[in-house]
């Protein structure tokens, strides 16, 4: 009973938001929910650690396990999309998966955002806000709904912090 109000309250959250949409916004929040995707995160650690910095060997290590932990979460969870979830609902990017359940992207960036603050980088309040962005995007776009990118930071937060002790 608890968790079918939880599950329509996420959904009416979702549906407010996306009452948000307009066009200069949704090409900002496209770009980036781009920015955020594992493959930004692996070309961006992969630069990073070429410079011999262990700030690239985080960003490697927390986003790739970020999304391996989300996506092993989806597998089990199995939770349809919004725009499979909901009657008439359309989501503004092309889903990378058919799980929604946690967000990958949220879990990467917050994980990424995490690991790197542990070097005290001054990057770390932009990265920070950036994983923000990248959560909110995710609903924005009608990719995800609320709760799956409340999980995704999360398990990115859990992420992250394990991966600064690795």
């Amino acid at each position: 009973m608890a968790l079918r109000h939880l599950l329509q309250w996420d959904e009416a959250l979702l549906v407010r938001v996306v009452r948000w949409q307009r066009p200069t916004l949704t090409r900002v929040l496209r770009a980036i929910t781009h920015l955020g995707d594992g493959a930004s995160w692996a070309f961006i650690g992969l630069i990073v650690a070429s410079t011999g910095s262990p700030v690239g060997r985080a960003i490697l290590v927390s986003s790739a396990g970020a999304a391996l932990v989300a996506q092993f979460v989806k597998r089990i969870s199995r939770r349809r999309r919004p725009s499979e979830g909901i009657a008439g609902f359309s989501a503004l990017v092309a889903n990378p998966d058919a799980f929604s359940f946690p967000s990958g992207h949220t879990a990467a960036a917050v994980s990424v955002a995490i690991a790197c603050s542990s070097f005290g980088s001054p990057l770390s309040l932009a990265l920070g806000s950036f994983a923000a962005l990248v959560a909110f995007s995710r609903v924005y776009l009608g990719a995800h709904y609320p709760l799956d990118v409340m999980v995704g930071a999360l398990l990115g937060l859990a992420v992250g912090s394990l991966s600064h002790w690795l």
